[in-house]
């Protein structure tokens, strides 16, 4: 799940600010808190498919295909891979996870917006999130259960 999570940073990281050199992608990640090589952020570019443009002058990467799109997908995929099981209780809707994917998943639902999640607590491999009814509780799983 490391390289999930490292993979989502590194989408947060190009869309925030111009990234010209993977030394700069690799530094930013570090101060992030992620041990990273040169050679592990030059595999990491490879597998999110990120490309160089010129951005007024400059060199950047961006997401080919457009970034807040591939964000996105790249969002869902991560969620699909690590979720392996959804349910509700009382106004509680429970995920489970793989081990070490809780936390990305948590972000994941955090980022949906949905009103009705008053807020998510991650563990290593579990996901609460809290709504304020049984009805919104049902009506949540479903919808996480849909993004599977």
């Amino acid at each position: 799940m490391a390289r999930n999570g490292r993979h989502v940073k590194i989408l947060e990281i190009i869309a925030e600010k111009p990234i010209e050199t993977q030394d700069e992608l690799a530094s930013a990640l570090v101060a992030e808190g992620f041990n990273v090589t040169q050679a592990t952020v030059s595999r990491d570019i490879k597998e999110l498919g990120l490309i160089k443009i010129n951005d007024g002058g400059r060199q950047r990467y961006v997401r080919e295909g457009g970034k807040e799109k591939n964000f996105l997908s790249n969002i869902a995929n991560i969620y699909r891979n690590a979720v392996l099981s959804i349910t509700s209780a009382q106004n509680l809707v429970i995920l489970k996870t793989v081990p070490g994917g809780a936390s990305t998943v948590g972000m994941n639902i955090d980022r949906l917006g949905d009103p009705d999640i008053l807020g998510c607590v991650a563990g290593d491999d579990t996901v609460l999130a809290v709504t304020p009814t049984l009805r919104d509780a049902e009506r949540i799983a479903d919808k996480l259960r849909e993004m599977l």
